[in-house]
C-alpha cells in the first residue's frame, strides 16, 4: 500500500544527486581575475592572445591559477587581489604601450572558484546582483532632444533630395530649432512641394506662412514620430551598452529602461569604476568612405607623404588601408543591419539597410566606382579602425546592401552588431552613480544566510518536537527543497539579489505548509479509525489536492509579479516562482518516498511516531496509536 515503484526512488535519488551536484559550485566562491579583450573591431582575441597573456605575465614571474579563453576574452585566474592589480598593470602596459590609442581593454574581473570537473558539467554558480556581490550603478540620462535634432538634421538632407528629384527650386531649407523652414519663391511651387513632402515624409506635420515676398513651408515632427523616434533611440542605446558592457566581462549585468527618457546600468562585480564608466560614456560612428588603391599612394603614406586627402587605417588583419578623407554616408543613414549569406556563393554576408537619402547617395557612388574598394568605419574618440572594405561589384539601388567576401559565419555577426550598434543614437549622461563594495555586499550575503540558516532551524525544531519523526520526514523534505531550488537557481543562471534571499526564506515557510497539511490529515485518519498504513496513504492522498490548489493559486500572484514587476521585485518573484515548484515535488513526492521507506514495509504496523492524537469524547492521549 505505501511502496514506490523502484522507478520512483530511483527518480528522487537522481534529482537529489544532480541537486546536490548543481549547489555545490555556490561554496566554493571566487577568485580574483583579470580579463583581456579586443578594444577595436579590426583586432581579435585568440589562441595567439591567449599565449600572450601567458608569456607576459610568466616574464614578469607573476604566478596565475589557471588562463581560459571565452567569447569575451582571455581571463587570469589569479590568487588574491594584490596580484591580481600586479598582473592588471603588467597586462595594460604590454597590450597597451599608446595608451592614447588603447587596442585591448584590460579589466579587473572575478571567477567562479569551482573545480574543473563541476564547472565541465556546466555546473556553475548562481550571479550575484549588485546588492549581494558589490559593483557599480549608473543612472543615464538619454537626450530625446538630441535625438530628435539628429533626426531633424537628416530630414533636412532628404528633402533637398526631394526637392532635387521633383525639380522644384527653393530658397533655402534650415533647421530653426525643432523644426525645419523651406523658403519658396511663388506659392505654386511651395503647393507642389508639399504634395511631394507629404508623400515622401508622412512623419512631418506642414504649416504654410507667408513672410513678406517668401513663401514658406514650416515642417515638425508628429507626436507620433517623436515617440517613435525616442523609444528607437533608447532601444538602441541599450543594445550599444550591452555590446561594450561585454568588454567588461560583466556577469548578468543589468541594463534597462527606467522612465521615458533613462536607462539603469547596473554592473555586479565591477572593481574598476574608471574602466566602466570610459566604456559607457564612448561616442561612436560610422563612417562610409572610398579607398585609394592608386599605384604607390600606399607606399607613399606609410612613408610619411600621404597623398592630399587621405589618410592611412589599419584593416581586419593588421594591413594598412589608404582611405580618402571625404565621408560618402554616415551611420545616420544606417536603418539596419543583419547577419546572413550570399545568395550567389552562400559564403557569409552582412545585409545592411539604408533610408531614402542615403540609398540615392549609395546609388550613385557605387555606379561611379565599380571595381574599386570602399571602406566601413568605426569613428570613436576622434580614431578609425576599417570594419571591413569591400569591393564594389556593381552600382547597388534599393538601399538593400551586401557586404560579404572572405568573412567567417563570425565576423558576419560581429560586424553587423558592430554596424548596428556601434554608436548611440542619442547623447547620455550619467546624473546617478553609486558604487557598492564587496564587504558590504559580503555581510548583506552573510545576513540572508543567517536568517534563512536560522529560520530552517526554528521551524525543523518545531515540526521534530511536534510531529515526531512525521517531523523529520518534514525537515528533510524541506532541506531537499532548499537544495533543488539552488541547484535550479544555479542551473539557470539566475541573478540572486537581497529580495531573492527573502524569497527563499518566504518559500521555507510555504513549502512547510504542505507538509503540515499531510501530517494532520494522516493525524485526522487516525482518529477516524483507521490503521497506520491506510492513514498514511489517505492521507498523502488527500492534502494533495489542497496543496495543488493553494501552490497554483500563490503561483499565478508570482507569475504576476514576474510579468508585470521591475528590477527587486522580479528578482523577487523568480525565486518565489521556482520554489513554488520545488516545494511540491519535494514537500509530496521526496516525503512520501521518505515515509514509505520507514513504515511503507512493516505489514503489521500498529503505530505511526506522529505527536499526540487527541481521540474524540475521551481526556486521554494515545501517541500515534489507533
Amino acid at each position: 500500500m505505501n511502496r514506490y515503484p523502484l522507478w520512483k526512488y530511483i527518480t528522487v535519488a537522481i534529482a537529489l544527486v544532480l541537486g546536490f551536484i548543481y549547489t555545490l559550485p555556490n561554496f566554493f566562491g571566487e577568485s580574483p581575475a583579470v580579463q583581456v579583450s579586443s578594444a577595436k573591431a579590426t583586432i581579435k582575441v585568440d589562441a595567439k592572445t591567449q599565449s600572450r597573456v601567458e608569456e607576459t605575465l610568466k616574464a614578469a614571474g607573476v604566478e596565475h591559477t589557471g588562463i581560459q579563453l571565452d567569447t569575451n576574452g582571455v581571463k587570469t585566474r589569479l590568487k588574491d587581489t594584490d596580484t591580481q592589480l600586479k598582473a592588471k598593470d603588467i597586462l595594460e602596459k604590454a597590450f597597451n604601450p599608446d595608451p592614447a590609442d588603447p587596442q585591448y581593454v584590460v579589466a579587473l574581473n572575478l571567477l567562479s572558484a569551482s573545480p574543473q570537473w563541476l564547472t565541465s558539467l556546466h555546473a556553475l554558480p548562481m550571479y550575484l546582483g549588485l546588492d549581494l556581490r558589490g559593483g557599480v550603478h549608473f543612472l543615464l540620462q538619454v537626450d530625446m532632444k538630441g535625438a530628435l535634432t539628429k533626426r531633424l538634421d537628416s530630414m533636412s538632407a532628404d528633402l533637398r533630395t526631394v526637392m532635387r528629384d521633383k525639380n522644384l527650386r527653393h530658397a533655402g531649407i534650415n533647421r530653426e530649432g525643432e523644426r525645419l523652414v523651406v523658403k519658396f519663391r511663388d506659392a505654386e511651387t511651395r503647393d507642389k512641394a508639399r504634395n511631394a513632402i507629404t508623400d515622401s515624409q508622412p512623419d512631418l506635420l506642414l504649416n504654410e506662412v507667408a513672410d513678406g515676398t517668401d513663401f514658406k513651408l514650416v515642417a515638425t515632427l508628429k507626436p507620433e514620430a517623436q515617440k517613435k523616434i525616442g523609444e528607437f533611440a533608447l532601444k538602441q542605446n541599450v543594445t550599444t551598452l550591452h555590446n561594450r558592457i561585454n568588454e567588461l566581462g560583466v556577469a548578468e549585468p543589468v541594463i534597462q529602461q527606467q522612465g521615458a527618457d533613462r536607462i539603469v546600468v547596473q554592473l555586479p562585480g565591477v572593481q574598476d569604476t574608471a574602466k566602466a564608466k570610459d566604456i559607457l560614456g564612448r561616442t561612436a560612428t560610422l563612417e562610409i568612405r572610398l579607398v585609394d588603391d592608386s599605384p604607390g599612394a600606399l607606399e607613399a603614406a606609410i612613408s610619411g607623404s600621404a597623398p592630399f586627402g587621405t589618410e592611412v587605417y589599419t584593416e581586419r588583419g593588421g594591413q594598412p588601408l589608404l582611405v580618402k578623407k571625404q565621408v560618402v554616408l554616415t551611420g545616420d543613414r544606417l536603418t539596419d543591419a543583419q547577419p546572413g549569406f550570399d545568395g550567389q556563393t552562400h559564403e557569409p554576408a552582412v545585409h545592411l539597410t539604408l533610408d531614402a537619402a542615403g540609398a540615392r547617395i549609395f546609388k550613385d557612388v557605387t555606379r561611379e566606382n565599380v571595381n574599386k574598394r570602399m571602406a566601413i568605419l568605426l569613428i570613436e574618440k576622434g580614431k578609425g579602425e576599417v570594419v571591413t572594405a569591400p569591393v564594389i561589384r556593381t552600382e547597388i539601388g534599393g538601399g538593400r546592401v551586401q557586404i560579404s567576401g572572405r568573412m567567417t559565419t563570425s565576423e558576419a555577426n560581429d560586424t553587423a552588431l558592430l554596424l548596428r550598434a556601434g554608436s548611440l543614437a542619442a547623447p547620455m549622461d550619467i546624473i546617478e552613480e553609486r558604487t557598492i563594495g564587496p564587504s558590504l555586499g559580503a555581510e548583506n550575503i552573510q545576513k540572508g544566510f543567517n536568517s534563512t540558516m536560522w529560520g530552517f532551524a526554528a521551524i525543523a525544531v518545531f515540526m521534530i518536537l511536534y510531529y515526531q519523526m512525521f517531523g523529520v520526514v518534514s525537515v528533510l523534505a524541506l532541506a531537499a527543497n532548499l537544495l533543488f531550488l539552488v541547484a535550479l537557481l544555479s542551473l539557470l543562471q539566475a541573478t540572486l539579489t537581497l529580495p531573492g534571499i527573502a524569497a527563499i526564506a518566504l518559500t521555507l515557510g510555504m513549502a512547510i505548509d504542505a507538509n503540515v497539511l499531510i501530517n494532520e490529515r494522516v493525524r485526522e485518519e487516525l482518529r477516524a479509525g483507521m490503521p497506520p498504513q491506510a492513514a498514511i496513504s489517505e492521507g498523502y492522498e488527500r492534502a494533495f489536492g489542497t496543496i495543488l490548489d493553494s501552490n497554483i493559486t500563490t503561483l499565478i500572484a508570482g507569475l504576476a509579479l514576474l510579468i508585470f514587476g521591475s528590477g527587486p521585485v522580479r528578482g523577487f518573484a523568480v525565486v518565489h516562482c521556482l520554489g513554488i515548484m520545488t516545494s511540491i515535488f519535494s514537500s509530496v513526492v521526496v516525503s512520501r518516498a521518505l515515509v514509505n521507506l520507514i513504515y511503507g514495509r512493516q505489514k503489521k504496523l500498529t503505530k505511526v511516531a506522529i505527536g499526540q492524537i487527541w481521540k474524540p469524547g475521551t481526556a486521554s492521549a494515545v501517541n500515534g496509536k489507533k
